[in-house]
């Protein structure tokens, strides 16, 4: 039996006590969740921003979790978006979402979990966007033509992600943003953008949810989802285990990227070209960064540096522009023999002000041509040979549609695909450490003065 709590919503005694009861449970949950960004960074304090009673049972809150070390040091740290079930009893069914039980506060005695899942609250949550409305701050929205069935069954995908994807009856996927931050996410505004030129490779939004409180923010996107397909990923691991070549789905892939890429400069139009000696000292700052957080980068500074000095003096670019801002073979998918691009967000950890602005097409290109090492490192022997034939067939299938060659381009890729590894380097460090030798081969190969 799913007990109503009654909790007062946006005035400042309202937040103050949902806090009382879930300070302590969230203090040590949170930092322990696969999409907290500050694992490397102790919690030192928890307020909550806003609380809405979503449903009954199911509280829907902003935190913001701060790191600051004291003495006088300005707040810093990252709202997160929660979805949290209150019961009277434990449930079996539901053990690995369980926080905790509360000891005081308004929900004393109650036992809290993670509702996203709760196959009942994630049905009512869809019921939410079925039907658009409000309630509180929170705004549900959908697209004029949306037409959602009801009674479709959810499901939580397990995968690794910095974020939590419910997916419904195999027709739609929801994506519930977990660290949120001002504004319009890419990955509604986007997409929902591309539908509007009739670009087919991306999946169009249907609805979606957000928040006037404390600051206007996008909260979760819904999109069709497409069960047939395959990522871009699993199907490379797969073409290695047995021993095939992938250049002619890379070549086809480069095709699909350049349509994307063709699309947004005309969704979002810009005639601007790259400033590239901006472009390089930023480079060279988050290299700066990097080597302090990671002793491992040190020695290989100087050369990885050469690579942003050749670009600050290279000849223009293709103009910036819209991209998607955090390309992979995960962020790709494979269906009824076609190559469809999702998850616009871009690089969680950006601000969402540089995620939303103009960049060269040549940071998509190299994060892919990252993600074909990734995979030919994935088993051994190690195959460089199957990682370059999938670069120049990439590389070759977007010359084909974008009408300029990304080998060509040889200083302004080899710094993209530079600042690439760096931020891969940071973030194996931090999150997957066994992992911290693939970014960092790399790493070796471009600091020799030509990468």
């Amino acid at each position: 039996m799913v007990k109503t709590v009654d909790l007062p919503r946006s005035t400042a005694a309202g937040l103050d006590r949902p806090l009382a009861s879930l300070g302590g449970l969230l203090r040590d949950w949170l930092p322990r969740q696969r999409w907290f960004a500050g694992k490397d960074r102790p919690v030192t304090d928890l307020s909550v921003l806003s609380v809405t009673e979503l449903f009954p049972g199911c509280l829907h809150l902003l935190v913001h979790a701060d790191h600051s070390q004291g003495g006088g040091a300005s707040p810093s740290g990252d709202c997160y978006q929660l979805l949290l079930g209150v019961r009277e009893h434990r449930a079996p069914r539901l053990e690995r979402a369980y926080i905790g039980r509360a000891e005081e506060g308004p929900l004393a005695g109650l036992a809290v979990y993670d509702a996203l899942y709760d196959p009942h609250a994630a049905e009512l949550l869809l019921e939410r966007l079925r039907i658009p409305g409000t309630v509180g701050p929170l705004r549900f929205e959908a697209a004029p033509d949306a037409r959602i069935p009801g009674g479709l069954a959810p499901r939580l995908l397990d995968a690794e992600q910095s974020n939590s994807s419910l997916v419904y009856g195999d027709s739609y996927i929801l994506k519930v943003f977990r660290r949120i931050q001002p504004g319009i996410n890419p990955d509604l505004e986007v997409p929902g953008a591309l539908a509007a030129q009739g670009c087919a490779r991306v999946p169009a939004p249907v609805a979606w949810f957000r928040t006037t409180e404390p600051s206007p923010a996008t909260l979760g996107v819904l999109q069709p989802f497409l069960p047939d397909a395959a990522d871009g990923w699993t199907l490379a691991l797969r073409a290695l285990a047995a021993g095939d070549d992938f250049a002619t789905e890379a070549h086809e892939l480069g095709r699909a990227t350049a349509d994307v890429h063709l699309a947004l400069a005309t969704a979002f139009p810009s005639a601007v070209h790259e400033e590239h000696g901006r472009t390089a000292e930023a480079m060279s700052v988050r290299l700066d960064a990097a080597a302090l957080a990671v002793p491992a980068l040190r020695p290989f500074v100087p050369g990885l540096r050469g690579a942003f000095d050749a670009l600050a003096t290279c000849d223009s670019g293709p103009p910036v522009q819209r991209i998607h801002g955090d390309l992979h073979l995960g962020q790709v998918l494979w269906a009824d023999r076609e190559w469809f691009v999702i998850d616009f967000e871009g690089e969680p950890s950006r601000p969402l002000a540089e995620r939303r602005g103009n960049q060269s097409p040549v940071r998509d290109v190299a994060g892919m041509l990252r993600s074909f090492d990734y995979a030919a490192r994935q088993r051994r022997p190690w195959r460089p040979e199957w990682a370059r034939r999938c670069r120049e067939a990439y590389c070759a299938g977007y010359a084909d549609r974008a009408g300029w060659d990304p080998r060509k381009k040889h200083a302004l890729l080899r710094a993209h695909e530079t600042d690439r590894a760096v931020y891969e380097v940071v973030y194996e460090a931090r999150h997957r450490p066994a992992w911290l030798p693939v970014p960092m081969a790399a790493i070796e190969r471009l600091a020799r003065w030509g990468g």
